[in-house]
C-alpha cells in the first residue's frame, strides 16, 4: 500500500477529492486518479458488467500532480509520470493484495518549453498515444503498443493541441495546429508516416477547432469564431459532406460555457439523429444538456451529485452514462435518456436511473428553435483527408483512402 494509506481518510471522516475520469472508447474501462488523505493513487473503473466497481492500484508512494492515466481494453491502466524532463510510462495492474507495474520506457525533454500529454484513448484501446508540443512543432508519440517502447508517430510542423479519433482503426487522428497566428483542424494519418492535410477551414481568417467526431455517422461538433469574429461559437457539420457547417442559435447559451463531451454511436448515415452531451457551467453551478442536430433545442438536467465532470459515454440505444463519485457510493454511474422525437421532453421524456428528472436548479428552459437559415461558411473540407475508404459526396475518389 501506498505510505497515504486510502483507510485513513475513511477514519478520518475526510470526503475524497476526486479528479476526472477517462474512459476507454468502448465504455468498458476507465481510470482516474483518486485522492485520499490528501495524497494521489490511481484507481480502475470496470464498467461494463452489472454494478461498476473501482480497483484502487497504489504505489509505493503518492503520485505528483500532473500525473496522468489512462484505462486499456485489456483492464491494465497506462500512467504517465513526470520525474527532471524524462516522461515515464508504466502499465498497472492488480495483482492480489498489491499493484504490479510493467515499465514501458521514457520520453525526454528537458526543455520547460515542450509540453506532453496522454491524446485520447485510441479506438481498439491496445495502443496509446501522446502529444508532445514544443515551440515551432509537434510530435505524436506511440507510448503504448509499440514493439521497441515509445516511438514517434509523427512530427507535426506548428502548434498542435486537442486530439480527436476519426475512424475505428486508430489510424486518422484529428489535431487543432496553430500557425500564424491561426488555428485550423488538421488530419494525421498514422498509416502513412503521418501525413498531414487539412480538415476544417471554414474562412481564412478564423479560428477553427474540432471538439469531438462520431465515426458511424460522420458527425463533427466543432467551435469557431468563423460566424461571429473574436466570439467563438459551437458548430457541427457532416463528416465527407458538402453542406455547410451549422451554427444553431439553440447551443448559444449566453454567460454559460458548453462543452460537448460525447456523441451517440451507431447512428450510422444518420447524423442529425445522433444525442450529444454538453457540459453546461454557468454562475449557478454546473449540469448536463443533450442535445441533436434535428432536435434543435436543447434539453437541461441536472447532473448527479459527485459527478467525475466531463466524463460520460452514449450507449447506441440512446443512454447517457455518467461516473460519480460519493461518499456513500464511491463508484457509481447514473443513467440519463433523451427522446428520439423532434418536440420537447414530452411523455418518456428524460429520466435518470428510470425515474423522471426535475429541471436543475438555476438551468435555464430549454433554447428556442434555431433559425430557418442558419450561419453559413464553408462546408467541411474533406477530399485531402482518406477516411478509411468514407468517400465524400461530390468529391468522388479523391476522399477515398
Amino acid at each position: 500500500m501506498t505510505a497515504c494509506a486510502i483507510e485513513a481518510a475513511a477514519e478520518d471522516g475526510d470526503e475524497d477529492e476526486r479528479t476526472g475520469c477517462v474512459i476507454t472508447a468502448a465504455g468498458t474501462y476507465g481510470a482516474r486518479l483518486a485522492t485520499a488523505g490528501g495524497c494521489l493513487f490511481p484507481e480502475r473503473w470496470t464498467l461494463d458488467g452489472p454494478e461498476p466497481y473501482a480497483v484502487p492500484l497504489p504505489g509505493n508512494q503518492p503520485e505528483e500532480p500532473g500525473t496522468e492515466v489512462q484505462p486499456m481494453a485489456d483492464g491494465r491502466v497506462l500512467i504517465r509520470r513526470l520525474v527532471d524532463g524524462r516522461h515515464s510510462f508504466s502499465f498497472l495492474y492488480p495483482t492480489g493484495p498489491g499493484t504490479g507495474e510493467l515499465p514501458l520506457g521514457a520520453v525526454e525533454y528537458p526543455d520547460a518549453a515542450t509540453r506532453l500529454r496522454l491524446l485520447p484513448p485510441a479506438p481498439g484501446g491496445d495502443t496509446a498515444y501522446a502529444l508532445a508540443v514544443g515551440p515551432r512543432s509537434s510530435v505524436v508519440w506511440l507510448v503504448a503498443g509499440g514493439a521497441f517502447g515509445p516511438e514517434r508517430a509523427a512530427v507535426i510542423p506548428g502548434r498542435c493541441a486537442g486530439g480527436v479519433w476519426l475512424d475505428r482503426r486508430g489510424r486518422m487522428l484529428a489535431l487543432d495546429r496553430e500557425t500564424g497566428g491561426r488555428t485550423k483542424t488538421v488530419v494525421v494519418d498514422l498509416e502513412r508516416g503521418g501525413e498531414v492535410s487539412p480538415l476544417l477551414q471554414i474562412a481564412a481568417d478564423s479560428d477553427d477547432r474540432l471538439l469531438l467526431a462520431d465515426p458511424d455517422s460522420g458527425l463533427l461538433l466543432i467551435r469557431s469564431d468563423a460566424p461571429s469574429p473574436g466570439r467563438d461559437r459551437l458548430g457541427w457539420g457532416v463528416l465527407g459532406s458538402t453542406l455547410p457547417v451549422r451554427f444553431p442559435e439553440s447551443l448559444r447559451l449566453p454567460d454559460r460555457a458548453v462543452t460537448p463531451f460525447a456523441v451517440q454511436p451507431g447512428q450510422v448515415l444518420t447524423p442529425e439523429s445522433c444525442a450529444v452531451a454538453l457540459r453546461i457551467e454557468g454562475p449557478a453551478g454546473g449540469w448536463v444538456g443533450m442535445w441533436r442536430p434535428a432536435l434543435r433545442r436543447v434539453l437541461h438536467l441536472p447532473a448527479p451529485q459527485g459527478w467525475l465532470a466531463g466524463a460520460g459515454w452514449w450507449t447506441e440505444d440512446g443512454v447517457l452514462r455518467l461516473p460519480y463519485a460519493t461518499a456513500e457510493t464511491p463508484c457509481g454511474v447514473a443513467r440519463l435518456t433523451v427522446p428520439t422525437g423532434t418536440g420537447g421532453s414530452g411523455a418518456g421524456g428524460p429520466v435518470r436511473d428510470g425515474t423522471a428528472a426535475a429541471s436543475g436548479e438555476g438551468a435555464p428552459r430549454p433554447s428556442e428553435p434555431d433559425p430557418a437559415v442558419p450561419v453559413v461558411a464553408r462546408p467541411v473540407p474533406l477530399r485531402e483527408a482518406p477516411l478509411d475508404g468514407r468517400t465524400a459526396v461530390g468529391q468522388g475518389s479523391d476522399a477515398a483512402s
